[in-house]
């Protein structure tokens, strides 16, 4: 059955401790709980887009260890077409991750296979991209094989979804015109666009400038304030359903994954947009990345409340 979301991107083990907060640097915190959980910001949204509704293939790399058997066996639990992913040889690609209390959390990313994951591996597999409705891209892997991802899907005439996480600076120029939907956070708004975006009216001015860069339309998202869309003539806030936070971790690319299965099934920006809004506030209900993910039918339950 061909795929109508494609994500090219990142497979970790996620390595989670909780604790009372964040170490200091040179500081060492006595942890209340640990635990190993399948992860990666590819490997989450395509769990969230299959658990939300949608056929996915992921596209990927992982290493010849117990890790990455752990991480491949996780997609094909969910349904998900594994074809396109790779073994390569040496370590999979790690996350150390701690929580604390307050639900905000400090991560460490070791790329291991997700750096072997090169632009020659993803036109090896081209016949997958061809079958998406949707590709997905994140930076957690070779920004050459994102540059080349958002271009082929382009070519293809596909619906193109680039998450810019983890975002420390600009983008390529060259990437904007083959972006529809460019949907980073706060902080990676702010990295992109040069705006410290901490409220509407700023969120609105990284927006704009994301645009006049050449992005199709804008989606940032704002946490416990919901998000603003933007394509050019107008933006819309879509405030976020109210829960109480446990665990951050892969809201964000509940929320991806969510808005991506919405759009392949048919469904307005709008519609889709709060679909994701409600997956992702229920996933921060919940500790981990891809256990803490929500399915189409607990959306749907969330939704008349």
């Amino acid at each position: 059955m061909p795929a109508k979301v494609v994500v090219v991107g990142s497979l970790n083990m996620d390595l989670v401790t909780r604790a009372e907060r964040l170490p200091r640097g040179g500081e060492t915190l006595a942890g209340k709980s640990f635990a190993t959980v399948s992860g990666g910001k590819g490997a989450n949204q395509a769990v969230a887009a299959a658990r939300l509704g949608a056929e996915v293939a992921m596209v990927g790399c992982v290493g010849d260890d117990a890790y990455g058997v752990q991480l491949r066996d996780a997609l094909l639990a969910e349904g998900i077409d594994c074809q396109a992913v790779s073994v390569v040889e040496g370590s999979s690609g790690v996350a150390l991750i701690v929580v604390d209390d307050s639900s905000q959390n400090a991560i460490v990313i070791v790329a291991g296979g997700n750096g072997q994951l090169m632009p020659e591996k993803v036109a090896a597999v081209d016949a997958v991209l061809q079958q998406a409705e949707v590709i997905i891209c994140q930076l957690e892997v070779p920004l050459a094989t994102v540059g080349y991802s958002l271009q082929r899907g382009r070519e293809l005439g596909k619906t193109v979804i680039l998450n810019p996480a983890p975002a420390s600076g600009p983008l390529p120029e060259q990437w904007y015109a083959s972006i529809d939907y460019l949907i980073p956070n706060e902080s990676e708004a702010g990295a992109l666009s040069g705006v410290v975006v901490d409220s509407l009216e700023s969120a609105e001015q990284a927006a704009n400038r994301l645009l006049a860069a050449g992005a199709g339309k804008v989606i940032i998202t704002l946490g416990a304030q919901g998000s603003l869309f933007a394509d050019g003539s107008r933006f819309e806030h879509f405030p976020a359903p109210k829960v109480q936070a446990l665990d951050t971790t892969a809201a964000g690319d509940t929320f991806v994954g969510g808005f991506a299965a919405a759009l392949a099934a048919g469904k307005s920006e709008a519609e889709a947009i709060r679909f994701g809004q409600v997956a992702a506030a229920l996933s921060v209900t919940r500790a981990g990345a891809q256990p803490s993910i929500p399915t189409q039918s607990d959306v749907q339950a969330f939704i008349p409340s």
